[in-house]
């Protein structure tokens, strides 16, 4: 990887982006190591969660301004053959198999957002700010639309997908798109909590928990989304982790996926 750092430590992965000089804006080579890291790191049985860390004083300022360039003179095709990689680089984020974490130390902006959207979970330090700056450029933030407006809700979308106005921690954590905003000095003790709840929680059960979520928000409640619901409860009760995790629980001892004493 020449633009991420990757350490797998205690089940725990942080893929880290490294391009301070630019902000961790992302190109064609930082989109395709992301999807590769998420790949490679959502199939390893030895992760249990993904933290997504950035090196510098920005989480991400969106797009790299030479790749911005470069696109200046794009066909139509080739346009759509652009925005279907960044496209396929969040929806790899979003669906990966392992819960993930945004780890927020700085500024996110355009499609930084997306990123941050595209994580299960996303803790900021207070002084992070952040802005959609898109239509300042003409532009939309269409390919990571589908993150945003899930994290923030249509409300926020319409005020800052058409204003482009940077609003800080504190509102992010207001209108929902980030879960939790500390002090710079406390934001890595925030993360390592958090990815060790899930570390301590049933890998498969974690997983599931994941999918869960996403295909039972903003669907209606009918017969066959209460079905697989159903379904869902029966099947993990009778599988190898739901049976170890409730016998554990009554004989009062650690369950097998966990260090035992």
């Amino acid at each position: 990887m020449n633009h991420l750092l990757i350490d797998v430590a205690g089940h725990i992965a942080t893929v880290t982006l490294n391009r301070p000089e630019v902000r961790n804006a992302f190109n064609d080579e930082v989109i395709l190591e992301v999807m590769q890291a998420f790949t490679e790191l959502g199939a390893r049985p030895d992760v249990r969660c993904i933290v997504l860390a950035a090196n510098g004083t920005a989480f991400c300022a969106g797009a790299d301004l030479n790749w911005m360039r470069s696109m200046a003179d794009y066909t139509r095709a080739q346009n759509l053959e652009d925005a279907g990689r960044l496209a396929s680089m969040m929806r790899v984020v979003y669906e990966c198999p392992k819960p993930t974490i945004a780890k927020v130390q700085g500024d996110v902006y355009a499609g930084g957002t997306g990123l941050v959207a595209a994580c299960d979970m996303a803790v900021s330090v207070d002084t992070a700010g952040y802005c959609l700056s898109e239509v300042k450029l003409g532009l939309i933030p269409a390919t990571i639309s589908p993150y945003v407006i899930r994290a923030m809700g249509a409300r926020a979308a319409h005020r800052y997908f058409l204003t482009a106005d940077r609003f800080d921690a504190a509102e992010a954590l207001r209108i929902g798109f980030i879960h939790e905003v500390v002090k710079a000095e406390a934001l890595d003790a925030r993360v390592a909590e958090l990815a060790q709840a899930l570390v301590n929680a049933g890998p498969e059960a974690v997983r599931l928990c994941k999918k869960l979520v996403q295909d039972v928000a903003g669907q209606p409640i009918t017969p066959e989304l209460v079905k697989m619901t159903v379904e869902g409860i029966a099947d993990i009760r009778v599988s190898p982790e739901g049976r170890e995790g409730v016998q554990s629980f009554l004989q009062k001892r650690k369950p097998n996926w966990l260090p035992q004493a």
